[in-house]
């Protein structure tokens, strides 16, 4: 496995396009005060020992070297050790609502961003536990499937969008069904699903998909996004608000939270619900019921030591940012006999 023990280092490389930029707008400028004096095919008699091409290669050579740098600060590791751990926990399936609704602003900033802020937090409380997305809308897909490594469940959270699901809708009792299918079968570890979501459900029986869900031992918990008052859905053209979304007949849609039927899934699925409203009460509430919950052994496999490999980026660092220094800007005659970007002296 190889891993950056400190991949944000890795942002240091955009320092490249700055460098480049640099250099181009110094030749751009050096050629426009040299041609103040001469025409540019005269410019090689005037000034012979110029170099049109050197200049680029030390360009080069520093970008390279400097890459080579940050790489190494940022330190690439190689996993030279698998080992089986022993971890005791439940498995968690999420799924995340991302119909149009989820745009309504009655949680700040929306409903969408603040459910992913949830989860986060919800990510950050988790130890020993396994945790797999599902986004939903009119259909339902795994975004992540069950694991440990909570760093690539953030990683894929970050990623959801209300346009990530190309069918509009709310078909909570897919998710469900998904999720249930989703878990490892011959596992005995104890299941839990999340259901986020606006309770808007227009597809199917999801509270039918609940009852299903318990009967498998498998809880079934729910947070409520939004108010039962409702709020208009905005809609965005080029990254900037244009209105809010209307029905066919020119009324502006209102979306609101379905409590009653977030608490009738939940009821079914033997679960706790929730609604969230701007705190960290629902989030408390239903991680409170799954660390109830019977935490069972389960073995998961990891690399838990890693060797690091930046020596190498250093070495090539250092000969690269040597041959900078060491080339000059000048003409040379073995450069010119050597001819590798084709300059010719004019004569």
């Amino acid at each position: 496995m190889f891993r950056f023990e400190h991949i944000q280092l890795l942002w240091a490389l955009l320092l490249i396009p700055a460098i480049v930029a640099v250099y181009i707008f110094q030749i751009k400028n050096k050629n426009r005060e040299l041609l103040r004096f001469a025409e540019y095919n005269m410019l090689s008699k005037i000034i012979p020992t110029r170099s049109t091409t050197k200049p680029f290669l030390k360009m080069v050579l520093l970008c390279i070297g400097i890459s080579l740098i940050v790489i190494a600060i940022a330190n690439p590791q190689i996993g030279s050790k698998l080992e089986e751990i022993k971890r005791e926990g439940v498995d968690i399936m999420i799924c995340f609502d991302v119909s149009n609704s989820m745009k309504a602003q009655d949680l700040k900033p929306d409903r969408l961003q603040h459910a992913k802020q949830s989860i986060l937090r919800l990510i950050d409380n988790l130890k020993d536990d396994r945790i797999g997305i599902i986004v939903f809308g009119g259909e339902a897909y795994v975004q992540l499937p069950i694991t440990t490594d909570y760093n690539a469940a953030k990683l894929f959270l970050s990623e959801i969008d209300c346009g990530i699901v190309p069918v509009q809708g709310t078909a909570i009792g897919s998710a469900i069904e998904l999720a249930v299918n989703s878990f490892d079968k011959k596992s005995q570890t104890k299941k839990s699903i999340i259901i986020i979501s606006d309770g808007e459900n227009h597809e199917d029986d999801a509270v039918k998909m609940a009852e299903t869900a318990a009967e498998q031992g498998i809880t079934v918990n729910t947070i409520g996004l939004g108010s039962p008052e409702g709020t208009p859905i905005p809609e965005y053209y080029g990254g900037k608000n244009i209105g809010f979304k209307k029905d066919n007949s020119g009324t502006t849609i209102i979306t609101k939270l379905n409590e009653s039927m977030m608490q009738e899934i939940s009821n079914a699925g033997k679960g706790v619900y929730a609604r969230d409203n701007n705190t960290s009460t629902a989030l408390s509430v239903v991680f409170n019921q799954i660390n109830s919950m019977e935490k069972v052994q389960f073995g998961s496999k990891v690399y838990t030591d890693f060797e690091s490999r930046f020596q190498f980026f250093v070495a090539g660092a250092i000969l690269f940012l040597i041959a900078e220094l060491v080339i000059t800007n000048k003409r040379s005659k073995w450069w010119d006999d050597l001819n590798l970007f084709g300059e010719k002296e004019d004569k």
